[in-house]
């Protein structure tokens, strides 16, 4: 696990924090979903760096490909000081029986840079240390994680495209910001498409809305054959008779509910596939309740990109769909869960 990609990105940030006056904190730095780890060498080489690797390399779920959650970079404790410290996403461990009475994970922003997250786990021994993780799985990919997607939301709440904000505002009275180079888009009847019509990296953005029945209408199944039977009307492919379609012979999708701005958002993720066609991705999707209009709103990202890894993309359009405000929830802030 390489640190010098790292060490280059960081000098220009000192360089440019030298340039400015008073004790401001440098802007951190280090790519999206990198983390790096710092514990002494024996623990890192033990079970204590095997159980903290498996949590943070842990799998995204619902892609095609099996892809590590984070990017991992580790440094003693010898090594882990000056220009390291700035990197945005720190992993902490300490083991020492004289120095601490219990576990602990603590959670700390903005101690060495800007927009840092550091998480620390104290314990008194390797066997507790390898007992806590093992005892609350994803504890620390989920944290970092959702900060991540907490980023993303920040910066599309400052730079977003103005195509969609205002397409998904006249259509759905609802607000919507996605990255801003999705200008490629298509309005039809209660369905609103938008691209960013990339040759690889491909990200796809669409809403569409329909009345709500009855308690049923958010289950797994219920969403799984509404969103086929919408996507076979609005999402053609490039044959005839060819159509998007919820990949379901090899892998299910996965369901779970969450709550958002106080109310239940049933969240489906997987795989989409072209029939009759050979495209295919992985997909994410919200579906909320418009309580002001009795209808469900779904928005929906997918990522077509063959060949290259996915994590990062499908990750970035599904961090957009936090920034949904159905009618009436102007003013509510935005906020990010992460499914354990």
């Amino acid at each position: 696990m390489k640190t010098m990609p790292i060490i280059f990105s960081l000098l220009f940030v000192l360089l440019l924090g030298a340039c400015s006056s008073g004790p401001v904190l440098p802007n951190s730095t280090g790519l999206a979903y990198e983390v790096v780890v710092t514990m002494t060498e024996p623990l890192w080489q033990g079970e204590v760096g095997e159980a903290v690797k498996a949590d943070l390399a842990s799998q995204v779920p619902g892609l095609p490909q099996a892809e590590n959650s984070l990017r991992i970079t580790y440094a003693s404790p010898q090594n882990f000081n000056g220009l390291l410290t700035y990197v945005r996403n720190l992993m902490i461990l300490r083991v020492d029986e004289t120095a601490y009475t219990q576990v602990s994970l603590n959670m700390e922003r903005n101690r060495w840079s800007r927009g840092q997250l550091i998480l620390t786990l104290n314990a008194l021994t390797k066997e507790e240390a390898v007992s806590y993780l093992e005892a609350n799985p994803k504890i620390l990919v989920n944290q970092f994680v959702k900060e991540e997607m907490a980023r993303a939301v920040s910066q599309f709440e400052k730079t977003y495209s103005m195509v969609v904000y205002e397409g998904v505002k006249n259509k759905f009275g609802a607000e919507l910001k996605v990255p801003d180079n999705m200008t490629y888009f298509r309005d039809t009847a209660d369905f609103f498409w938008a691209s960013n019509n990339a040759g690889t990296s491909r990200m796809d953005v669409v809403v569409y809305s329909f009345p709500y029945r009855d308690e049923n209408t958010f289950t797994k199944e219920y969403l799984v054959n509404k969103r086929d039977s919408i996507m076979k009307l609005y999402m053609p492919g490039s044959f005839p008779n060819s159509y998007m379609t919820t990949e379901t012979r090899y892998v299910q999708p996965l369901y779970a509910p969450i709550t958002l701005k106080g109310k239940y958002c049933g969240v489906l993720r997987g795989l989409w596939r072209m029939q009759g066609d050979m495209m295919g991705g992985p997909f994410v999707s919200h579906a909320r309740l418009d309580e002001v209009n009795n209808r469900v709103v779904v928005v929906e990202g997918f990522v077509y990109a063959p060949e290259t890894d996915k994590r990062n993309i499908i990750r970035r359009i599904e961090a957009a769909l936090y920034t949904l405000r159905l009618p009436g929830e102007e003013e509510l802030p935005n906020e990010v869960v992460i499914i354990p």
